[in-house]
């Protein structure tokens, strides 16, 4: 038993011994394996020179008629035929409905027959007029009975005209039972069948037509950009040439419209609810492929910065407060640190408003490495940043 415990302590200090030992060497060999960093680090930069860039807006929207009619009666009736084929092309004037003429024909052959008989009484009591003109002048007839002979003559003339504009309304009645369309456009689903009891100025309509070529389409922007862009483009920075905007469309499958549209005009009242304003624009739609409804999105060009400072996303970064700042290479060789104001991204870039100007030496690799004051060694960049497609995502300020 003695033995026994006389020989743990030998074995527990050669123990730590060895493992000594081994600490000793591995630091040798990670002291010997280490090689000191000589001379200030290597950055990349990239130098901003300024450009001509299109200054595009993605607003969202949605696509509606040029013009939009919803078909009613103007005599009421019963439905004998519809004579479209439902979501057909139809043409102003195309015959839509025809509602039983029978008891508008009557009238109309009744208000005929009372301008005929109206017409009659005159021309008998024209010509008592006539006799009692001549009658009156050598004492044969009294001038009274002259007087009342030409006083039923105008009578008889008003009721003339009274039953010829009897006439006319039935005439009107006869044609209104020929439900027309009111423009050119495609229509809709019928409301009613053949043998449906239809009233004049009903509140539902019988169907709608709606022209979609031209199509107009809606977009909305906020109060706030549209002072800013006109801020910009009163302060000389952007100019449109004062030409009609032009508008492109995505559609709702991401695919671009084939054809460009117009800016039509900008709504003159800000919505309470959202801050925004609502910009119309028009396309033309020959294949109909932009139906009333559909979610768009709308790039509208705002104009052209001539000397625009594009920076890459890969020299931007953002602080503890989220600003934008870049690190730049002075004169000397030393990092700066400059606080930026972007507008948008415009593919990989962004563009900046204020902090960069023409000729700075953007850091664009190596951030990780520098800080601002230290000395570095410029090296030429990897990987060249292009510019891709523009865009108009709003950055933060």
């Amino acid at each position: 038993m003695q033995n026994k415990f006389k020989i743990v302590p030998v074995v527990i200090v050669c123990t730590l011994t060895g493992c000594l030992m081994l600490m000793t060497g591995c630091g040798k060999q990670s002291s010997a394996g280490a090689k000191p960093q000589s001379g200030p680090p290597e950055v990349a930069v990239e130098i901003m020179k300024p450009q001509a860039v299109s200054i595009v807006s993605e607003l969202p929207g949605r696509t509606c008629p040029y013009l939009v009619a919803e078909v009613r009666p103007q005599v009421g009736g019963i439905i004998q035929k519809r004579l479209f084929t439902e979501g057909s092309d139809v043409k102003a004037g195309d015959v839509l409905y025809q509602i039983d003429p029978a008891t508008y024909q009557a009238a109309f052959a009744s208000a005929k027959a009372a301008v005929s008989k109206a017409e009659a009484s005159v021309w008998s009591i024209r010509l008592k007029t006539q006799r009692h003109a001549e009658l009156v002048k050598i004492k044969a007839v009294s001038q009274q009975d002259y007087d009342d002979s030409v006083g039923a003559l105008k009578q008889g003339e008003a009721d003339v005209e009274a039953t010829k504009a009897a006439l006319e309304t039935a005439r009107i009645n006869v044609a209104y039972t020929r439900v027309t369309s009111p423009i050119s456009g495609r229509i809709g689903r019928s409301a009613v069948t053949v043998g449906a009891l239809v009233t004049a100025s009903q509140g539902s309509p019988l169907s709608t037509v709606q022209q979609l070529d031209p199509i107009y389409v809606d977009v909305t922007q906020s109060s706030a950009e549209l002072l800013k862009l006109k801020e910009i483009l009163s302060g000389g920075k952007l100019k449109n040439g004062g030409k009609q905007a032009k508008v492109r469309l995505l559609l709702e499958d991401g695919k671009q419209y084939p054809l460009e549209g117009t800016l039509e005009f900008s709504d003159v009242t800000v919505d309470q609810s959202t801050g925004s304003i609502t910009l119309r624009a028009v396309f033309p739609n020959p294949n109909n492929v932009l139906l009333p409804g559909m979610y768009v999105r709308a790039v509208l060009e705002e104009g052209v910065n001539e000397r625009a400072i594009l920076a890459p996303q890969s020299g931007v970064t953002r602080d503890m407060r989220g600003k934008p700042t870049a690190l730049v290479v002075d004169g000397s060789d030393k990092v700066e640190q400059r606080f930026l104001k972007v507008d948008r991204s415009i593919g990989d870039k962004w563009l900046v408003s204020e902090g960069l100007n023409p000729g700075d030496r953007l850091i664009v690799e190596g951030l990780q490495k520098v800080k601002p004051g230290s000395p570095v060694k410029i090296v030429q960049l990897d990987t060249p940043v292009t510019v891709g497609a523009t865009s108009s995502a709003d950055a933060g300020k």
